[in-house]
């Protein structure tokens, strides 16, 4: 079948097959290092500000904003990764984030220190999670993204922001442990 088709037609074909698995991610800094989310989650990118803080939540997530009238929840993934929390500087924005669970959807905020650029990634330059090794956990990193010979870790964003795992955060942190009810109840 190679013969029928001329060498530079066999050239534009294999380039219109890697343009089709070519994904977009925005890519970020965040603690110093570069992470990338699939744009096709990505809402819009809003300046830090008009935070509420909301008692009893879990530390990473920072407070509420108002979008358009509706309350979104600002994530900090500085601290979802076990870091300190971001320092608020002029770079720092927030993404908002649409994630998709069985039929839901739900719209969350992302504290980030500063926004890179789009960028194009081939799946061909997408590594696989590593095993170990990694600062933040496994199950949250979607693939190792080869951009301009350096890493982006590439997240899942259906994991990072797992709204079953952080309503059960919540729930520690609105629920004390057993210990601490046990002795209020003997004082």
């Amino acid at each position: 079948m190679n013969e029928l088709i001329p060498a530079r037609g066999r050239q534009v074909a294999n380039s219109q097959a890697q343009a089709l698995n070519v994904k977009q991610y925005l890519t970020f800094l965040l603690a110093g290092e570069t992470f990338g989310i699939g744009i096709l989650c990505i809402k819009e990118i809003i300046e830090y500000a008009g935070l509420t803080e909301v008692p009893l939540m879990p530390p990473s997530i920072r407070g509420v904003i108002n979008l358009r009238g509706a309350v979104v929840p600002v994530l900090d993934l500085a601290v979802r990764f076990g870091k300190v929390p971001s320092e608020v500087t002029k770079k720092t924005c927030v993404v908002i984030v649409e994630v998709h669970t069985e039929d839901e959807r739900h719209i969350m905020g992302v504290v980030v220190d500063a926004v890179n650029a789009v960028q194009k990634i081939a799946e061909a330059d997408i590594e696989p999670a590593p095993g170990f090794g990694a600062k933040i956990r496994t199950d949250f990193i979607e693939g190792m993204g080869k951009v301009n010979g350096k890493f982006v870790i590439l997240l899942n964003v259906s994991q990072v922001l797992s709204v079953q795992e952080l309503g059960a955060l919540n729930q520690v942190a609105a629920d004390p442990p057993a210990a601490v009810k046990a002795a209020d109840a003997t004082a």
